[in-house]
Parts: structure tokens; sequence; C-alpha cells
């Protein structure tokens, strides 16, 4: 996929309601998991990305900072987003607790 023609997602488009469900893309655009929902708004965000499992089932829900993701929309205006990480390395992180 190619992100450059994508749209950068705003500070203030940086919350749950615009990125819940976003389809999270890792190095060689490789689908690493999903955002669930956010903890806060803006840049100062917590995104909980639903990493591994099959169908939602046995997903694992991490914590990243909205900084380390690149969320935009594609020419379609879905929301996406990009991180440099793997999906083991999500998978490593600790599990969020509700």
């Amino acid at each position: 996929m190619d992100h450059s023609k994508h749209t950068p997602l705003r500070a203030d488009e940086l919350t749950s309601a615009i990125a819940e469900g976003a389809n999270v893309y890792g190095p060689n655009d490789n689908h690493i998991g999903d955002v669930s929902h956010f903890h806060g708004t803006g840049p100062n965000a917590q995104a909980i990305i639903d990493v591994g499992g099959f169908l939602g089932l046995g997903a694992k829900p991490v914590a990243l900072n909205v900084s380390s993701l690149n969320f935009m929309r594609d020419e379609n205006g879905k929301v996406h987003a990009t991180t440099a990480m793997t999906k083991d390395e999500l998978k490593s992180l600790p599990e969020h607790q509700h």
C-alpha cells in the first residue's frame, strides 16, 4: 500500500471515535493489529491495539502512545495507522488491563 498518497490525521482528529477499528500496519505493510479504543485525546493519548488472535478472539490488547503511530486516511477516507514496530514487538508489550 502506498501511504504517500494518504492524508495524515490532524491532532484534533486523534480521537477514539475516529480511530476505533482502524487497521494498524507494521514494517513491510503487514497488518499487525487493530485500534480498539483510545485513552485520552490528541497527541498525548494512548491507543489500545488488539494484536494477534483470529477474528477478534484471543487478541492481546497493548497500549501505545499515539505519537508512535502515524494515523492517516486512504483515498476512500478509511482511517488506518502505520508503525515501525513489528507484530512480535507489539506482542511482547505488557497486556493492557482495562
